[in-house]
């Protein structure tokens, strides 16, 4: 109450600074540090507040922490003190805070006449990238009906390989994600794939594109979600920090953000799990994912 009062001394008749601050018990000279501290706190939040909007134009949906460590190099040049607390309060205070969504439909039928394989991922052991590839298929909602976005992941880096946006569940899709997948592959490299047990992994198609590149094939076995979780959580990552969870126009809108968003993804997304690195600088030479933008044409 006294600073509200202090501030407002030039407007109360018969009341000037010098009263209030013996008042309080405070030097002028305090009073006016205070001040200046007041309003670079205003200023440095100001700031802050810029940078998470200018990523978030970017990455619309990230995360407070990814948001915490993207940002902070800038606030250290601007010589801004912010810690992780204050800066989840801020993000509070002006509606920044990301509210995840839950995810409503299923895309694998398990109840199929093909063979199915074994888990082997479960006992893998990853150090670098190119060792295990896990597949999966997540739906896309459109005014006009669903479509379908195949995705390989490598799961050391993190960084999406292959993917296909398409009308259908048919295998088609799942096969160009496959075979764009294989094409950055180094000589030699044979990794393990990882599927659920759907019908697009287990046809016999499907099946022997990964025995003619000699990749080992695993699947899930019980709990197809908790079994292939690094899949389901991309899923996951691109519709609700990039928006492919939201309704789309058309299927030509559908293929733009997809391509854009593996993009993104590859380059701009810090992981956790990766020390906050993004999953092109984990996987190797980012030259390969150029070539990404054929994914987007329908399977």
């Amino acid at each position: 109450m006294v600073k509200g009062a202090m501030k407002q001394a030039g407007s109360v008749a018969g009341v000037t600074l010098k009263i209030l601050c013996r008042c309080a018990g405070m030097s002028r000279q305090n009073y006016y540090k205070q001040r200046r501290v007041r309003q670079r706190r205003r200023v440095d939040e100001s700031l802050v507040v810029a940078l998470v909007k200018r990523e978030r134009c970017v990455q619309a949906k990230i995360g407070g922490r990814k948001l915490w460590k993207v940002i902070k190099p800038e606030l250290v040049d601007a010589e801004v003190s912010m810690g992780r607390d204050r800066f989840f309060r801020l993000l509070g205070r002006h509606d920044l805070l990301i509210r995840s969504k839950k995810r409503n439909a299923k895309t694998t039928n398990s109840w199929h006449g093909f063979g199915v394989y074994p888990n082997l991922a479960k006992t893998m052991k990853l150090t670098s990238a190119h060792q295990l590839l896990v597949s999966d298929i997540t739906y896309i909602r459109t005014r006009g009906g669903f479509m379908f976005l195949s995705l390989v992941m490598d799961s050391f880096s993190r960084a999406i390989v292959g993917y296909n946006t398409s009308a259908g569940l048919e295998m088609s899709g799942a096969l160009a994600a496959l075979k764009m997948a294989q094409k950055q592959l180094p000589q030699g490299a044979t990794p393990t794939h990882h599927s659920d047990r759907g019908s697009q992994y287990c046809c016999g198609e499907y099946v022997q594109q990964l025995k003619d590149w000699q990749m080992p094939i695993s699947m899930t076995e019980q709990n197809h979600c908790y079994e292939n979780a690094k899949a389901e959580r991309l899923n996951g990552i691109l519709k609700q920090e990039y928006g492919l969870g939201e309704e789309f126009a058309d299927q030509s809108m559908v293929r733009l953000c997809v391509d854009q968003t593996v993009q993104l993804y590859n380059h701009r997304r810090l992981h956790t799990s990766l020390g906050y690195q993004t999953p092109i600088s984990v996987h190797g030479p980012a030259g390969w994912i150029e070539k990404l933008s054929v994914g987007a044409e329908p399977g």
